[in-house]
């Protein structure tokens, strides 16, 4: 694929687009209207000067766009969105990465987007909306809250007042609407409350349906450190921020974007491109919007664009997002890294400036980056053009760090009157010096784990059983074995652990947690009942870094579900915060059974096995809980499929919800015929498959000769073989191949046992026997391997 780009504008954040969008490979041109001094940043960019955003270029734009034979065009700033440039290109089948003119009206018109927030119940401040300042004034004087006043349309950042008192109040609105210093921005004004807390820019990329929000941004509007004085288009930022944390993030999502998104779309204007929300995060945590825009912001973008992976490729991104198909395309930020920006202003910026100053700019070191926002090229030189002039970007593993490297860059540009803050970040380093600091601060919420203990207690009692109340909260469990029919003098205890392995991840990226809860009881209990035990109490543990009550509450509801299914009591568990140990939204965890079993009825009773032995096979429900790992890098190398893909083997679900059935526990129907000593070992096939494990049951003087072709192998495990091509060998070692649970059975007692699981819900089928081992060979071999695939 070759693709064109036009983009228009001439600020940092342009520079910032276009510096990512040559990385692409898939782009031959990019053109810049007008372009800056540093646009030009490869071989593939060419400045177009004398092209604008003003609106009397817009038909000369789409002229350019149609000769150049531009296939994506990405407006940056604001105003010509607003003044629906986007319509002179798709009227022509050019994509644009940004909203219809309607659906800029979101930022061009403050009171539109407050009336909309009202309308789909996004949190907001109060406010009310006048065209009539007698009205307002009124409005004004009855109102016993601090207020801010805003003009209704665009007044390049300046239209927001925030008054002291109401004089000021009253003299603000005469500035806004009677002397019009911002112009018909002032024909409508917004009167709101007046929010405290600490402001979030979060970057949305859209298509209208599917999202992809950028790291949490905090930017420097005053010009002066300690955010003291004037207003201005920003003086510095940093992502993410860490006041966005997990849960608050969530929070965003669920009450402010995904309703934004789905409102303009269900009102007739779907918005495509970036809507950039501003958010006050009050004191209680409660995000409110302040205020929507369009479109990248300044200086965000250059902060959050070099956290995109390089395999992030932004061109396919926009134009994915522009052609309404925003899910087809992988959008990945680099893991555990900051980016800070700091910008560099004209001395006497915002108020009057000099410009045509020459800019030197030096090497910077590795992960610092240049971007220049008010420069020109001027007989061979860079020179200043703007207010903000130019910006030093740096990303590293820490906050402190990107901090630290940023003002480093900034030593490497040199022009008269450079003005820059000292201070960006500050707001995120000022905990810090307080003189303690909270468990909670440290990242662990003994709070949040008390809550989920409440939240889980109904759903653990349900596994009471003769033994144990199943009353969680205590230091353990305890269980009285005479309760359960168990005398001390003939009964042993049996123990097993385990966990769920690199399943948990497909869990993790697919948002279902309630079935590897199962998976974990499974894994432990069938092996307590192929030892002839019976499952008696069940302990978990759960590790993450930051507790999310909610997947805790699923996870634990899942291992509820498997006891009852096994017929053991959950007593207990542990669960456990340790920032830093995992990445965010990842989880461990790991089991504990015990079970009973009378000293004559153990297994295996190899002592009893001979040649002739019928081996009966009972079916897995799918993967079970072993040779993930070979499933998750046969998914995620491929270009074809992820988790998300619809299974090619069934209709309705998806790969990842087929991945995450739950390993079936086998207790319940196998109780009843080994309390009558019908069976004599059992193979739990987990990792190792039916050659590894059923060896395991077996005397070293036999094998298991089993036949692959008298059972139907699910198409599941076909598909994977196919797919990556794997050996018969490996296959038969890495998965279960549709057969969970292998019995070992004397031929006169096949009838009774066959008749014994059907009783109990579970059809069975004869597999194999057992062999005289001959010399040198392995203890299980399967014939008809090749029918597989």
């Amino acid at each position: 694929m070759s693709l064109n780009i036009l983009v228009i504008g001439n600020g940092g954040r342009e520079h910032a687009i276009v510096w990512k969008l040559a990385q692409s490979s898939q782009v031959s041109k990019i053109f810049v209207a007008p372009g800056n001094g540093g646009t030009s940043v490869s071989d593939k960019v060419t400045n177009v000067p004398e092209l604008s955003a003003s609106p009397k270029d817009f038909q000369k734009l789409q002229q350019f766009a149609l000769d150049n034979n531009v296939g994506l065009v990405v407006p940056g700033p604001e105003q010509p969105l607003v003044d629906g440039i986007s319509t002179f290109f798709t009227k022509v089948g050019i994509p644009v990465f940004g909203p219809s003119a309607k659906a800029a009206t979101m930022e061009g018109s403050k009171a539109f987007s407050k009336i909309f927030m009202d309308k789909h119940n996004i949190p907001t401040a109060r406010f009310k909306n006048f065209t009539s300042v007698e009205e307002a004034k009124k409005h004004i004087e009855e109102i016993d809250y601090k207020i801010v006043l805003k003009a209704d349309g665009i007044a390049a950042g300046k239209g927001v007042l925030i008054p002291e008192t109401k004089e000021e109040a009253l003299e603000g609105l005469n500035e806004i609407m009677v002397a019009k210093n911002f112009g018909s921005a002032g024909d409508e004004i917004v009167i709101e409350e007046f929010l405290e807390g600490d402001e979030l820019s979060i970057l949305t990329i859209t298509d209208g349906y599917s999202f992809f929000n950028l790291p949490a941004a905090q930017d420097h509007k005053r010009i002066g450190d300690g955010d003291k004085g004037l207003n201005t288009g920003g003086m510095g930022a940093y992502a993410p921020a860490p006041i966005a944390t997990d849960s608050i993030l969530k929070k965003i999502d669920e009450q402010v974007i995904k309703p934004t998104i789905d409102g303009m779309r269900k009102d007739g204007y779907p918005m495509c491109g970036i809507l950039f929300t501003g958010i006050m995060l009050t004191p209680n945590k409660e995000p409110k919007v302040l205020e929507y825009n369009v479109r990248f912001g300044d200086p965000e973008t250059q902060t959050v664009l070099p956290l995109l992976t390089e395999d992030t490729d932004l061109a396919q991104v926009m134009l994915a997002c522009a052609e309404h198909r925003l899910d087809s395309v992988k959008i990945e930020t680099k893991a555990g890294m900051s980016s800070t920006t700091v910008v560099m202003s004209a001395g006497g910026y915002p108020e009057s400036y000099e410009k045509g100053d020459e800019i030197k700019i030096s090497e910077t070191p590795e992960n610092t980056f240049i971007f220049h926002a008010g420069t020109a090229e001027k007989d061979g030189k860079i020179v200043t053009a703007g207010g903000r002039v130019i910006a030093s970007t740096a990303i590293a593993p820490s906050l402190k760090e990107s901090v630290d490297k940023a003002y480093v860059g900034v030593e490497h540009v040199e022009f008269k009157g450079k003005y820059n803050r000292k201070d960006i970040a500050h707001r995120a380093f000022r905990d810090s010096i307080k003189k303690g600091v909270t468990y909670a601060e440290a990242g662990v919420s003994v709070d949040n784990g008390n809550l989920l203990v409440e939240k889980i207690k109904a759903k653990v009692k349900s596994t009471a059983r003769p033994g144990t109340d199943s009353d969680i909260g205590g230091f353990g469990g305890l269980f009285d074995l005479s309760k359960a029919g168990y005398s001390n003098s003939d009964t042993l205890l049996v123990g097993a652990t385990d966990g769920v392995g690199t399943k948990l991840r497909i869990a993790q990226i697919m948002d279902i947690h309630d079935t590897v809860g199962i998976d974990l009881v499974a894994m432990n209990v069938n092996d307590l009942v192929v030892q002839g035990a019976e499952p008696l109490m069940f302990l978990d543990y759960f590790a993450t870094a930051k507790l999310d009550i909610n997947v805790a509450k699923d996870f634990v509801s899942g291992v509820a579900d498997g006891c009852i299914q096994a017929g053991c009591a959950l007593v207990g568990g542990e669960t456990s915060e340790m920032p830093g140990m995992y990445a965010p939204g990842h989880y461990d965890t790991n089991g504990t059974a015990f079970g009973a079993v009378h000293k004559n009825k153990v297994l295996p009773k190899v002592e009893n096995m001979k040649s002739g032995n019928v081996l009966i096979g009972l079916k897995s429900d799918g993967v079970h809980s072993n040779g993930f790992s070979l499933v998750r890098h046969l998914i995620e190398s491929s270009k074809d499929f992820d988790y998300t893909s619809p299974a090619p083997w069934t209709n309705g679900k998806s790969i990842g919800e087929e991945l995450l059935v739950p390993t079936k526990i086998y207790v319940k129907q196998l109780l009843p015929s080994i309390h009558k000593d019908l069976i004599l070992g059992l193979a739990h096939i987990t990792g190792g498959g039916l050659v590894e494990n059923i060896p395991r049951a077996l005397p070293k003087n036999l094998q298991a000769k089993v036949d692959i072709s008298t059972w139907e192998v699910p198409e599941i495990f076909k598909w994977f073989g196919k797919l990556g091509d794997i050996p018969h060998k490996d296959i038969l070692k890495t998965f279960n191949l549709g057969i969970g649970m292998v019995l070992i059975v004397e031929e006169a007692n096949v009838e009774a046992v066959v008749k014994s699981l059907k009783e109990n819900g579970e059809d069975s089928v004869i597999i194999g026997k057992l062999i005289d081992r001959p010399e040198g060979q392995d203890g299980c071999v399967v014939d008809n391997i090749e029918s597989v695939y």
